[in-house]
């Protein structure tokens, strides 16, 4: 990984890339890319076939104010995922495949996700803070 620094404020990080074989080298199925008190979240997954989630959405927040939820978005990278997609009464609505090249974005209702091939890179995104689970999720 590259991490770009600010010239005029020392040691605020501006800027950071991360190569795929980066991803590939990981240990682990899931490394976070951007510290948690960010506004944008970004996680890369290296999973197998069969790995899959606990079906859940996203609930709204109070922030500074304002009532806010997490939105999610998944990039296939390398690999083919079948999304589970929730309606808002947690019923399932569709279950489209993504290939590689591929993006979902889940701006309401459920979801999960199940790997249908090995060595499946992803890239997650989800909008920040995080400020943990109980304030981000409930389980379908």
């Amino acid at each position: 990984m590259e991490y770009i620094y600010s010239k005029v404020i020392e040691g605020t990080l501006l800027h950071k890339i991360v190569r795929l074989s980066d991803i590939e080298q990981q240990e682990g199925p899931r490394a976070d890319l951007v510290e948690p008190d960010n506004f944008i979240q970004c996680s890369s997954l290296h999973l197998k076939e069969g790995t899959t989630f606990r079906p859940h959405k996203h609930i709204y927040k109070s922030w500074q104010g304002d009532s806010m939820i997490a939105q999610e978005s998944w990039v296939v990278i390398r690999g083919r995922v079948r999304c589970v997609f929730y309606d808002l009464d947690d019923t399932i609505i569709a279950e489209p495949i993504l290939e590689a090249g591929d993006a979902s974005f889940t701006l309401h209702g459920g979801h999960t996700y199940v790997i249908l091939e090995d060595d499946s890179i992803i890239y997650e995104y989800k909008t920040g803070p995080y400020l943990g689970q109980k304030m981000d999720k409930t389980f379908i």
